[in-house]
C-alpha cells in the first residue's frame, strides 16, 4: 500500500491536472508535489518523446534497469510501453539471458546497451569498455540521453519502492508472461 494518497483530479489544483492525463499510480501520488510532479513529468516526456535516441534501444536499457532491481511496476509498465516502439518477445528473452550471462541473439549494439545499464544499476557507472562500444554506434547526444535515461529510470524505481506505489491490476497479467525472479 502506497505512503501517501493518489489524488484525483478533483482533488489537485486545476493549473495541475493536466499532469494526471496517464491515469496511473506513479503520477497520482507525485501530484502531491504537484511541481514536482511536472518536473519529473518534463525529464520523463523529453526522454519518451523527444530525445533522439532509438526509441527500441532506449525500451530496452528501461526494461533492464526494472529487470535488475526486480521493479515489478516499472518492469511490467515498460513492457507494454516498449511493445509500442518496436520491442519484441524475443528482446525480452535476450535481456533476461543477457542478465543471466548466456548469450542472445540481440544485436551487439544492443547487447552493449543492456550491459551498460547494468553497470550502471549495479556499479553506478558504465565501465570505460561499455562505454567505448556503444559510443562507437552512438553519437554525444545520443551518449547523453542513454546515460541520462538510465540515470532516471534508476532513479525512478527507487521512487516506486520508497512510496510502495501499488501496480495497477492491468499489469499484474505481464508477470504471468515475463515473471521477475523474486517477485510475487
Amino acid at each position: 500500500m502506497a505512503r501517501l494518497p493518489y489524488l484525483e483530479a478533483d482533488q489537485v489544483a486545476p493549473d495541475y491536472r493536466d499532469m494526471l492525463k496517464r491515469n496511473t499510480n506513479l503520477h497520482k501520488l507525485l501530484v502531491n508535489s504537484p511541481e514536482m510532479a511536472r518536473a519529473f513529468n518534463g525529464i520523463g516526456g523529453y526522454i519518451r518523446f523527444k530525445s533522439k535516441l532509438d526509441p527500441r534501444l532506449r525500451e530496452l536499457a528501461i526494461l533492464q534497469v526494472g529487470w535488475m532491481e526486480k521493479s515489478e511496476y516499472e518492469f511490467t509498465h515498460h513492457v507494454k510501453i516498449g511493445k509500442e516502439f518496436g520491442v519484441t518477445d524475443e528482446d525480452i528473452a535476450g535481456l533476461m539471458a543477457e542478465t543471466e550471462g548466456t548469450p542472445s541473439k540481440l544485436e551487439p549494439l544492443a547487447r552493449a546497451i543492456l550491459k551498460g545499464a547494468r553497470e550502471m544499476v549495479r556499479e553506478l557507472a558504465m565501465s570505460d569498455g561499455t562505454f567505448a562500444e556503444i559510443r562507437q554506434h552512438l553519437s554525444d547526444e545520443h551518449m547523453v540521453d542513454l546515460v541520462l535515461t538510465i540515470a532516471f529510470y534508476c532513479g525512478v524505481v527507487r521512487v516506486l519502492a520508497t512510496m510502495k506505489i501499488d501496480n495497477e491490476p492491468y499489469y499484474k497479467e505481464v508477470l504471468q508472461q515475463y515473471p521477475i525472479p523474486g517477485v510475487k
